[in-house]
């Protein structure tokens, strides 16, 4: 299978540079800087002990000339507009599209754009960031690809393909389901390190901070529910200890962001839940104000 990764950064790169390791036929589609960085130092993955460097194939938007099999789209949720014009081109008649964004939104633009049958779900977990060098750094040994289809058959052909690629992976029949167990769990961490601007063990150790950890992660779940998407206990237990762990130095990704001056996915992790939580009327106080917050942050950084 011919696998084009859309972006080489935390996620894109982590999983895409998995998949070189493990000989599988990639090629990222980047920006001309991040395609001059891989040229010059190649495709580093760090952290943990490790020190690993690759020299995959990258491609520019103007220089598509066939299609791929799969598409693994892997962009930030700002990105994702011009991320599809740019790898339009590479869609056939065949081809599958994987995305890994937060939320649920993506899956409405992409399937506009590209026919509904064709966008698989997926959830990923994994803790790295693209540091000052530009490598991907790993933050935490967790690392996972849980794929599915939204509307038809299970996707078994990628099985081979994705599996056995040093990360693990699972095809399940529930992808929409996942997401949402997923979604809850990026909110209810987002939401408790952005709003006390704090990592999870200053939080949980402060007077009143773990019943406002679990107050935010019983909201979330409440609007999964009630969208008929109930996150199974034992995922919610997980999501529970860890956003109560007293001595964790966890955070999210959008409260790196956060802290680093960048763009936050306020509207995708929070404001689309907090909408879905008004049509269902599921009462999000918690929600509504880190959402709140986050906008006039977006707001007063532009």
């Amino acid at each position: 299978m011919k696998i084009l990764v859309v972006g080489a950064g935390a996620v894109g790169g982590y999983f895409g540079g998995r998949l070189v390791q493990a000989g599988r036929d990639v090629t990222f589609l980047v920006r001309p800087k991040r395609a001059r960085l891989i040229g010059e130092r190649g495709l580093r993955i760090v952290g943990l002990g490790e020190d690993t460097t690759l020299h995959p194939r990258t491609i520019l938007a103007d220089e598509i000339t066939s299609t791929f099999d799969l598409v693994l789209v892997s962009v930030k949720a700002a990105a994702l507009r011009s991320a599809m014009d740019d790898f339009a081109p590479a869609v056939g008649p065949d081809t599958l599209i994987l995305p890994v964004l937060n939320g649920m939104r993506h899956l409405d633009e992409l399937a506009g754009r590209f026919g509904e049958r064709r966008i698989l779900g997926g959830v990923v977990m994994v803790s790295t960031t693209v540091d000052a060098d530009g490598d991907i750094l790993r933050l935490a040994d967790v690392q996972s690809l849980t794929y599915g289809s939204r509307t038809g058959p299970p996707p078994d052909e990628l099985v081979g393909v994705l599996g056995g690629a040093g990360f693990e992976t699972r095809l399940t029949a529930d992808i929409v389901g996942e997401m949402w167990a997923k979604w809850v769990f990026i909110a209810a961490t987002g939401a408790v390190t952005c709003l006390m601007r704090a990592t999870i063990g200053e939080v949980a150790s402060t007077p009143g901070g773990t019943e406002f950890a679990h107050a935010v992660v019983d909201e979330c779940a409440a609007v999964a529910e009630a969208a008929g998407h109930p996150v199974p206990k034992e995922s919610l237990d997980g999501t529970r200890k860890t956003v109560t762990a007293p001595h964790s130095s966890l955070t999210s990704s959008a409260y790196r962001d956060l802290v680093r001056g960048r763009p936050v996915e306020v509207e995708e992790i929070f404001g689309d839940l907090v909408r879905r939580a008004r049509l269902l009327g599921a009462p999000v106080p918690l929600l509504s104000l880190v959402t709140l917050n986050l906008r006039v942050y977006q707001r007063t950084r532009a």
